[in-house]
């Protein structure tokens, strides 16, 4: 665990760095490209020659760097410390006191005694699908939420497991992981959005601008053209970066939540029948999902996204977790 634990801050720190130098890198990229297909000339045999000027990227560059590295830093300043109330809202979670929840509150107690940690604050869904998550970057918000749903079908000794699981997610440092992971890469989604739709706009809306200045229309198309390709390029590194995020986090969850239950059997029966309908029904929030303790498929299915999701998923096959779980 204290290996898992180590990796996990290393990981940390270097998703901190990894994303900052992924969005700069492409800042600079585009700066780049720009002055590459703009200072475009015929040499003497007729042929089209383009040359990037190093001065003028690299001056563009500098000039934007200030405002950049504050915008970043204060939006994953804001996201990181409102990360609570934002999943909070996203799932329609609502924290709960012993005297209304008494089973779960007394479960969580048990588990934390049995392994030594600070009890966490405990959320409760009101959804019929099934559904565990943790969540949180420090001890003043690590939080696990279960669902209603969750709460009917399973036994005590399965819904021992799956809490066992998500405070091992807690004392992996699991939580604070995924958390960085999901507030950059929804920083670059959100930069490639205000992209495209800029796009959208010149296209459909910038018609009579134009059709008086063709030049400057088809320029401008251009430009936003080649932030639409570094962009998703940022996007790509992205989900490569966050694919650093192990799937073993979860075997590790597993196998931490069968010791502190003392029942692997039971959290392999848990596991099967939450995977019959996994997810929340009002959540489609693919960063969201990260954190659930099964991967809703319905989010990525039929689709070029659900393609990349899958391939690049941080979490294992259910059916190859259940078989392991089995064998003690």
């Amino acid at each position: 665990m204290y290996t898992q634990v180590r990796r996990n801050n290393m990981l940390s720190v270097l998703l901190l760095l990894a994303f900052p130098a992924i969005i700069l890198g492409m800042i600079w990229v585009f700066f780049a490209l720009i002055s590459y297909f703009g200072n475009t000339y015929y040499d003497e045999y007729g042929n089209v020659v383009n040359v990037m000027d190093t001065d003028y990227v690299n001056s563009q560059f500098l000039a934007c760097l200030p405002w950049v590295v504050g915008g970043v830093g204060i939006w994953f300043a804001i996201a990181y410390f409102s990360n609570t109330s934002m999943i909070r809202n996203a799932t329609g979670a609502r924290p709960v006191t012993r005297k209304e929840c008494p089973r779960v509150y007394n479960i969580v107690e048990n588990l934390c005694m049995t392994c030594g940690m600070d009890m966490p604050k405990i959320n409760v869904i009101n959804d019929p699908m099934l559904n565990a998550f943790a969540s949180g970057i420090d001890k003043n918000s690590y939080t696990v939420t279960v669902t209603t749903g969750l709460l009917d079908l399973l036994d005590d000794d399965e819904l021992a497991g799956v809490i066992g699981h998500e405070l091992t997610h807690i004392r992996n440092r699991d939580t604070r992981l995924l958390i960085t992971s999901i507030i950059f890469v929804g920083i670059i989604s959100t930069v490639m959005s205000m992209v495209v739709r800029m796009i959208y706009h010149q296209f459909y809306f910038g018609r009579v601008s134009r059709d008086n200045q063709k030049g400057n229309g088809a320029s401008i198309i251009v430009v936003l053209l080649v932030g639409v390709v570094c962009c998703a390029i940022a996007y790509l590194f992205t989900l490569l970066t966050r694919f650093a995020i192990s799937r073993k986090r979860e075997y590790m969850a597993d196998a931490g939540g069968s010791e502190i239950c003392g029942n692997p059997r039971a959290l392999a029966s848990a596991l099967r029948k939450i995977s019959n309908d996994p997810g929340l029904a009002d959540v489609e929030r693919e960063d969201v999902a990260q954190l659930f303790i099964i991967h809703p498929q319905s989010l990525t299915s039929g689709s070029i996204m659900g393609f990349f999701s899958n391939l690049f998923s941080t979490h294992p096959s259910t059916k190859r977790r259940i078989e392991i779980l089995e064998q003690f």
